[in-house]
Order: C-alpha cells, then structure tokens, then sequence
C-alpha cells in the first residue's frame, strides 16, 4: 500500500515537472534591436520632436467645434447664479453640556454644534432643482 503511494506521488512529481520545461527560447531570434527599431522611429518622424507633433495633432483637432459649452461656463453674466447648486444636507443640532477636560480639569463652557447629515456635498446639475 505504501509502495503505492510512493510510486503515485514519484510519478505525479515527474509529470508536474516535464510540464514545467520549454522545448526552445520564449523570446523570437533574429529579429530587430531596441535600438533598432527606435532607429527606425525616428526616420519615419522625419526629426520632427514630440513637442511639433502635438501641435501639428492639435491644429487639426477642434474640440470645440460641436460642442456649444457657454451656458455651462462661468463669466461675469452668470457669476452669480450658482450653476451647480448645492443638494439639501440637513444639519443635525448637537448640544455639548458644559464640562471639564483635560489633565488640568479645565472648565468648557456649553455649545452648540451642527454636522451635517450625508457624509459628502452633493451637487445637483444646471436645471435639475
């Protein structure tokens, strides 16, 4: 029985390892460097740099062109209506009895204080209220 059991486990052990071993490299040979292929890059780019690229990308690129965003943008006409008013966060009213803290038992007199129901401001989108 135990005999068995070795050779089961013997030969599981040889299985798991044949599977683990690669016939060949992962890696292709024979093909172009790094250095090679930013070689390359670089002569297709005709040595223009980043910085003309983008630009020559952004001259033909409008993205304003569909897109009418006035309403939504804040001048001096609309500085003072509020585009994006703040949702309702109900406050709750907390009174702290007067009392004493600290090492030194210092006296604190009674307050009030608020804190606000939701964790987060939340704000509603133009014309939703």
């Amino acid at each position: 029985m135990i005999k068995t059991i070795y050779s089961l486990l013997s030969i599981s052990f040889c299985i798991v390892l044949s599977g683990c071993a690669t016939s060949g490299t992962a890696i292709p040979q024979g093909g172009p460097t790094m250095a090679q292929v930013y070689e390359e890059a670089m002569q297709q780019s005709k040595g223009e740099t980043l910085d003309k690229a983008r630009n020559t990308i952004s001259q033909k690129i409008n993205l304003n062109q569909h897109v009418n965003n006035t309403e939504l943008t804040r001048d001096t006409k609309n500085e003072i209506n509020n585009l994006f008013p703040i949702l309702p966060n109900p406050e709750l009213v907390m009174y702290v009895y007067p009392h004493f803290a600290g090492n030194d038992q210092l006296p604190v007199p009674g307050y009030s204080t608020a804190f606000p129901l939701y964790d987060k401001v939340y704000y509603s989108l133009p014309g939703e209220i």
